[in-house]
């Protein structure tokens, strides 16, 4: 622990230094021999919560108000935030901090270099170690209007934070499944399933924390934990090439395909050899007879369980017949859904929403698929009024907000209620980079100005859904972008809904944008902070990772920095 004389000898020099080089000076501000004492105390009333005042909930939120975003703060906790802010603007220190780190632990030990990340990016970015520890950072938010999404950030060893050349092994090997049809079940490391089985006991216990410190708390899990990331990226080749296949047949480019269609379709690549099976095929794929086929239909048909009994009559090999999976392909991916489904049910059995993650989009079809399973059990209209399972949509990605209509559609016709959070996207540089090197069209957006208008779009449309068509959709807004946030909060005043309606949640990273976050609560509005916890020599490689995925976020620091200057200033004033 930190002694109060080195306390107040940290905030005095920062404060010193900060006030000198970064922001300028007001002429009446109080000298700097002011007395430490006078900083190192709130004014009362402010150093444990601002109080939730209802008169607030029908007026405008003011996002640049510093004790709205601030005030619940001690002295001592915005000097380290405005340290962190500040070194987070460098880039140097942010795309060498993991060789900085190693070095500091090979030269100062391991003990040292923890030690001094947990007082300071740790204990700003993180709400703790373990439950007690979190206890106080969730009391505090929870004073202030602000709930919980609870997120066990230790980074898997079997997921993206693997080696490049276990990310390249994999890729060679889906590239020798896809020339030749080879299905070999070694391929996959069954030493990677007992680490899977391991990480739904952690979430287990994630969500029974979130339980525990709140009833109306969240918790997020990442599906590349529960499974092997070879086995989900073949798992979405088969889906991709389902959609392909359909669309092919699709020629007019409506969405819907006729029964002719099908059958000549069907003629051209299969053997008919049950007409009785393909007549069942028809019942399903059209049960109204209608005469007409949607993709919805057709998906639902083909999953990756069930492809190889369609395949195995097909008269050539073709791309989805080499999609097909092999029977222990099939058994693992069962797994990863009965993993999916234990950590689903502990959820509802608990009280606590579960936020499933987006990931890249070499994953990201076989994720959707895994989410649509729960959520058509969770999330059952004659089973729940409210979601359990939230579904997490990338607006930088170019097949959205399309992607997300076509979910909407699925739960209106298998009458479950619709959840998502929207998000702008992490993994740009990844996805880029990657499609350059595999020469296929980026799925990202070409600019930022179409990601923001994506994700303004995909609110508007969810909002005007729920209107007229779901009462129970609930909507997720991730987002650190404030105009984002006032036309949410604009939209919602003319639909008519409460700050305080269910269907609109809003979300920031703890230690970032506590401008949006503190005055959402403030205003009456589902306000809740994103706590990554773990010990800390698990988290600093996840912090590592969001910081330089992050890096246009964390350009915003200068922001950061100066609504904290504003509040320093005021207390100075006040004292």
């Amino acid at each position: 622990m930190l002694s109060s004389v080195t306390k107040r000898s940290i905030i005095y020099n920062t404060c010193r230094i900060i006030r000198r080089n970064a922001v300028r000076r007001p002429q009446n501000i109080a000298h700097k021999s002011t007395p430490t004492r006078r900083l190192l105390s709130c004014p009362a009333n402010e150093s444990s919560s601002i109080a939730f005042d209802t008169s607030k909930a029908k007026a405008t939120p003011d996002f640049s108000d510093p004790r709205s975003a601030h005030g619940s703060k001690s002295t001592f906790e915005i000097v380290r935030a405005i340290g962190v802010f500040q070194a987070c603007r460098i880039p140097f220190l942010v795309n060498h901090a993991e060789r900085l780190l190693n070095i500091s632990s090979r030269i100062l030990g391991n003990k040292f270099t923890n030690t001094l990340m947990k007082h300071t990016f740790f204990q700003h970015f993180c709400a703790g170690e373990n439950r007690l520890d979190m206890k106080p950072v969730i009391d505090k938010l929870q004073a202030n209007n602000i709930g919980p999404i609870l997120d066990y950030a230790a980074e898997n060893e079997g997921s993206e934070s693997g080696s490049s050349s276990d990310a390249l092994e994999g890729e060679i090997l889906l590239m020798f499944i896809r020339m030749f049809a080879l299905q070999p079940a070694r391929i996959y490391d069954y030493k990677s399933e007992k680490q899977c089985d391991r990480h739904v006991e952690i979430f287990k216990e994630c969500i029974r924390s979130a339980r525990d410190v709140s009833p109306n708390g969240f918790a997020a899990l990442k599906v590349t934990a529960l499974g092997n990331p070879i086995l989900l990226e073949r798992m979405s080749t088969i889906i991709v090439e389902v959609k392909r296949f359909f669309a092919m047949m699709d020629e007019k480019k409506t969405g819907f395909i006729s029964r002719d269609d099908f059958l000549r379709c069907y003629d051209r690549h299969f053997h008919r050899d049950n007409q009785d099976a393909l007549d069942e095929t028809l019942e399903f794929l059209d049960p109204k007879n209608n005469e007409m086929i949607d993709y919805i239909s057709f998906a639902k048909m083909l999953t990756p369980y069930n492809l190889s009994s369609f395949t195995l009559k097909c008269k050539d090999i073709g791309p989805l017949a080499m999609a097909t999976p092999s029977d222990d392909e099939i058994a693992l991916m069962k797994k990863i859904s009965e993993r999916l489904h234990i950590l689903a049910e502990e959820a509802a059995h608990c009280g606590t929403k579960l936020l499933i993650d987006a990931e890249h989009t070499k994953y990201q079809p076989a994720i959707d698929s895994l989410v649509l399973e729960l959520q058509q059990k969770f999330n059952a209209k004659d089973i729940t009024d409210r979601p359990v399972i939230f579904n997490t949509y990338q607006c930088y990605l170019k097949d959205m907000p399309t992607r997300m209509v076509t979910d909407l559609k699925r739960s209106e016709r298998f009458s479950f209620h619709f959840a998502a959070k929207l998000v702008r996207g992490a993994y740009m540089v990844h996805e880029r980079e990657r499609a350059k090197k595999m020469n296929y069209s980026s799925p990202v957006h070409l600019s930022i100005d179409d990601t923001h208008r994506c994700y303004d779009e995909s609110i508007k449309i969810l909002l005007q859904h729920r209107k007229e068509h779901q009462p129970g959709l609930e909507l997720m807004i991730a987002s650190h972008n404030k105009k984002s946030i006032e036309k949410t909060v604009q939209l919602m005043k003319e639909m008519g809904l409460h700050p305080s309606d269910r269907a609109v949640h809003f979300a920031q990273l703890y230690g970032m944008a506590d401008n949006l976050t503190f005055t959402l609560g403030l205003h009456g509005y589902n306000a809740f902070k994103y706590l990554p916890y773990g010990e800390v020599h698990e988290v600093l490689p996840y912090l590592l990772r969001r910081a330089q995925e992050n890096g246009d976020m964390l350009g915003n620091a200068a922001a950061e920095v100066n609504l904290l200057m504003q509040e320093i200033r005021r207390r100075l004033f006040r004292a």
